[in-house]
C-alpha cells in the first residue's frame, strides 16, 4: 500500500523559543472529546495540564456525533436486559475493519469502553443512559442520552463543565505550530495565540486534533473518487496533528481507508444520526423501492446509494419510529423532513412512485411480523412502519471518518518509522490510525475518543514508563496504582 506522507521530512530537535516560556506537566492538542477526556484524566492525577485548541470553541467533531458511544457488559444494558459481551464487541469492530485493523488496539477498545460509560455517566452533564442499534453491531450497544438524544453534545457540555469546575486550563484560537523535541524527547510545543507565538515546556504532549475529513486536497490526493464529495466534518478538520506527529519522525498507518456516511443531507452536510435506522428506518430509491439491508456497515451502505438513480436514498420513517428518537425532533425543526399524512401524499412530495413505495412498505411491514427480511436479511427490525403520519429524508454519502493517521500503541503512545516509542509523545482518537481498519462502526468513534483519550491522559501523567489498564481492570483501579506507585 501506498503511504501518503502529509510533511518532509525534518531535523527531529528544534531550538527552544526564546520567549520566556510557560511550564506545564501536560499539554493537550486539541479540545474534542478525546482532548478533553485526557485533559480530565490528566489533571486528576494531580498534573498541571494546558489545553490548546486552534478553533473558537471546544467539542471539535465530538459535537456533531449523534449514534453514541459503543460498549458491551455495561450497566445501562443489564439495566435494560440486552444480552452482549466484549468478545462480540471485538468480533463486530473487526469484522467491520475488514480485519485491517490492529487487534491489540481493538481489545482495549471493546475492554475499557463500559468503563468509559461509567466515567462519562459520573460527569453531573453526562448522560449514556439509553441503549440503541446501530449499523454493524449484532447487539444493542450504541449508549446514548435519555430518549435518543445526540451522544456528542452531551459529552462535550460534560467534559467542558467538568474542565471548567476543575479550572483546567483551556485555551481557544491557539494552534499548535511545532513540537519541541531534544535529546529525543518531546519536551514542549509553540503554539500561535491571541497574543502571538508562545512556548510551553512539558513533560509529555497529547495529541488529539482529529482526522482530516474536511481537507478536501489531501482527499482528493489520496483517494481521486472523492472530489466533489461533501463532508460532515467541521473546518478545522484537516489533519494537522498528523502533520505535527511526522514532522518529529512519527509514522503513520491506514491513511487511505477514508470512509464516507451514507445518510447526509445533499448539498446541506446535515448527517442523519444512524440511530434513526437503527430505531426502524428503511432506506428507499426513487423507484420507491429498497435496495439494501439498512443495518449493513457504512461502506456498503453508502456504495449501494451511489448505484441508485440520482445517487441519493430516501430514509423513511413512521410515526412510531419518530417517538422512539429525541434527536429526530431536531431533523424536523431544521426543515430536513418531508411528511404526508398518507404515503401517497410522501411519495407526491418526494416525487417518488407512489404504487412501489406502498408496495414495500406492506412488504416490510409482513417481513417484520414474520421476523424474517427474506429480501434483504436485516436481522433488527423493531417496528412495522405502519402508524401515519410517514416521513422521509433524501440523503447520499459524504466524508465522515478517516480511520488512518498516526500509529500508537496500546498505552497511546506514538510509534516512530521503526516501531519505537517517541518519549514524551502520546495520541488518542481520530488523529491515530489503527482502530477501526477498513471501516469505523458507528458507535466506536466515541468509545475509541473517551477510552484512548482517558489511556493517553493518564499515560502522559505519568511519564515515563505509562500505565496502561490491564484487561479486566478498571481505569479507577490502574489510576490508583499509578498514584500509589505500584
Amino acid at each position: 500500500m501506498k503511504k501518503v506522507i502529509l510533511a518532509a521530512a525534518v531535523s527531529a530537535v528544534f531550538a527552544v523559543s526564546a520567549v520566556a516560556a510557560e511550564n506545564a506537566d501536560v499539554v493537550v492538542v486539541g479540545a474534542g472529546g478525546a482532548g478533553l477526556s485526557a485533559a480530565v484524566t490528566a489533571h486528576d492525577l494531580g498534573k498541571k495540564v494546558i489545553v490548546l485548541e486552534k478553533m473558537a470553541f471546544v467539542g471539535g467533531n465530538t459535537n456533531r456525533a449523534a449514534g453514541g458511544l459503543n460498549a458491551a457488559e455495561t450497566k445501562p444494558q443489564e439495566k435494560a436486559g440486552i444480552k452482549d459481551s466484549i468478545e462480540t464487541h471485538f468480533n463486530d469492530t473487526m469484522k467491520g475493519g475488514k480485519y485491517l485493523n490492529n487487534p491489540d488496539l481493538v481489545h482495549v477498545l471493546t475492554d475499557n469502553a463500559r468503563y468509559s460509560v461509567d466515567f462519562i455517566n459520573s460527569l453531573k452533564e453526562g448522560d449514556l443512559t439509553d441503549v440503541g442499534m446501530l449499523a454493524g453491531a449484532t447487539n444493542k450497544r450504541a449508549h446514548r442520552p435519555a430518549g435518543g438524544g445526540f451522544v456528542g453534545a452531551n459529552v462535550v457540555k460534560a467534559l467542558a463543565t467538568v474542565a471548567k469546575d476543575k479550572g483546567i486550563d483551556v485555551r481557544t484560537n491557539a494552534k499548535v505550530e511545532k513540537l519541541i523535541v531534544k535529546n529525543g524527547k518531546v519536551v514542549g510545543l509553540q503554539y500561535k495565540g491571541k497574543n502571538g507565538v508562545k512556548t510551553i515546556n512539558a513533560k509529555a504532549v497529547v495529541i488529539a486534533a482529529g482526522g482530516f475529513g474536511a481537507n478536501q486536497d489531501l482527499l482528493t490526493k489520496i483517494n481521486p473518487k472523492l472530489k466533489g464529495f461533501g463532508t460532515t466534518n467541521h473546518p478545522g478538520a484537516t489533519g494537522d496533528g498528523i502533520t505535527l506527529g511526522e514532522k518529529v519522525g512519527a509514522d503513520t498507518v491506514d491513511m487511505s481507508q477514508i470512509q464516507t456516511h451514507p445518510t447526509v443531507v445533499p448539498n446541506n452536510g446535515e448527517m442523519i444520526t444512524e440511530a434513526v435506522r437503527g430505531n426502524g428506518a428503511i432506506l428507499v430509491n426513487q423507484d420507491g423501492k429498497r435496495f439494501i439491508n439498512e443495518l449493513q456497515t457504512r461502506d456498503v451502505v453508502s456504495a449501494a446509494e451511489l448505484k441508485q438513480p440520482g445517487k441519493v436514498g430516501y430514509l423513511v420513517f413512521d410515526t412510531a419510529t419518530r417517538k422512539s428518537l429525541k434527536a429526530i425532533e431536531t431533523y424536523i425543526k431544521k426543515g430536513l423532513v418531508t411528511e404526508g399524512a398518507t404515503l401517497d401524499e410522501l411519495a407526491d412530495k418526494l416525487k417518488i412512485n407512489a404504487a412501489n413505495l406502498k408496495a414495500t412498505m406492506e412488504q416490510y411491514a409482513k417481513f417484520q411480523a414474520d421476523k424474517k427480511d427474506a429480501e434483504f436479511g436485516r436481522a433488527d427490525m423493531p417496528r412495522p412502519l405502519t402508524e401515519g403520519p410517514w416521513f422521509a429524508v433524501q440523503v447520499t454519502p459524504a466524508v465522515h471518518h478517516t480511520m488512518g493517521g498516526l500509529i500508537i500503541n496500546t498505552e497511546a503512545q506514538v510509534l516512530d518509522k521503526k516501531g519505537n516509542v517517541i518519549p514524551g509523545l502520546f495520541a488518542a482518537g481520530e488523529v491515530t490510525g489503527g482502530v477501526h481498519g477498513a471501516n469505523r462502526l458507528g458507535g466506536n468513534a466515541m468509545a475509541d475518543i473517551v477510552t484512548f483519550g482517558r489511556i493517553a491522559g493518564r499515560n502522559a501523567a505519568e511519564q515515563p514508563t505509562g500505565v496502561i489498564v490491564p484487561r479486566g481492570q478498571k481505569p479507577e483501579d490502574a489510576e490508583k496504582a499509578a498514584v500509589e506507585g505500584k
